[in-house]
């Protein structure tokens, strides 16, 4: 799904990359789906397991569904060049990760991406009468990004389950692998 040397040079820049990569993930998915479902109603005479196998199948293409359509307005965003700084470099962060087959680092990424690192529970800034001396320590870089939009929180929860699956089809040494 990473774009090869031949390809990297018509990718002209960060958004193209994570478009493509994500794009060619998401394509892989679904082929994997469908091959899967295909191989299970061949199998489907005599097979005793059959429709367990069958649910399970449908249970993973109804969330290959949802992801992709949850991915559509970041890949609008992206096309258009109008993803914030922020989210676009740690997304980048996350494709070059995962091309290296650093998953636990990409995971880190996602995390200080998804739910920030402040260091005050949400909500709970100003529990004094006066505003403490901390206040300013609380910057843009700090602040979870699921929390901006119902939109953002979907794209990013959908990056985590392609971050999953690309794990699943290009396994790497067990001490770099997610949980």
């Amino acid at each position: 799904p990473f774009p090869d040397e031949a390809t990297l040079p018509l990718l002209s820049d960060k958004q193209d990359l994570v478009l493509f990569t994500f794009k060619r993930l998401l394509a892989m998915w679904e082929a994997e789906i469908r091959a899967h479902l295909q191989d299970e109603m061949s199998k489907k005479v005599g097979n005793p397991n059959y429709k367990r196998e069958i649910s399970k199948l449908k249970q993973e293409a109804a969330t290959y569904k949802q992801t992709s359509s949850y991915l559509k307005p970041f890949f609008k965003s992206l096309r258009k060049r109008s993803t914030p700084k922020d989210i676009l470099d740690h997304m980048l962060n996350i494709v070059t990760c995962m091309k290296e087959k650093e998953y636990l680092l990409a995971e880190d990424v996602y995390l200080q991406m998804s739910i920030g690192n402040s260091p005050w529970p949400i909500g709970v800034t100003m529990v004094g009468i006066h505003e403490r001396s901390a206040r300013e320590k609380i910057s843009s870089n700090q602040i979870a990004h699921v929390l901006n939009d119902e939109t953002q929180r979907k794209y990013i929860q959908s990056v985590k389950r392609l971050m999953s699956y690309c794990q699943k089809c290009f396994p790497t040494n067990p001490s770099k692998m997610m949980g």
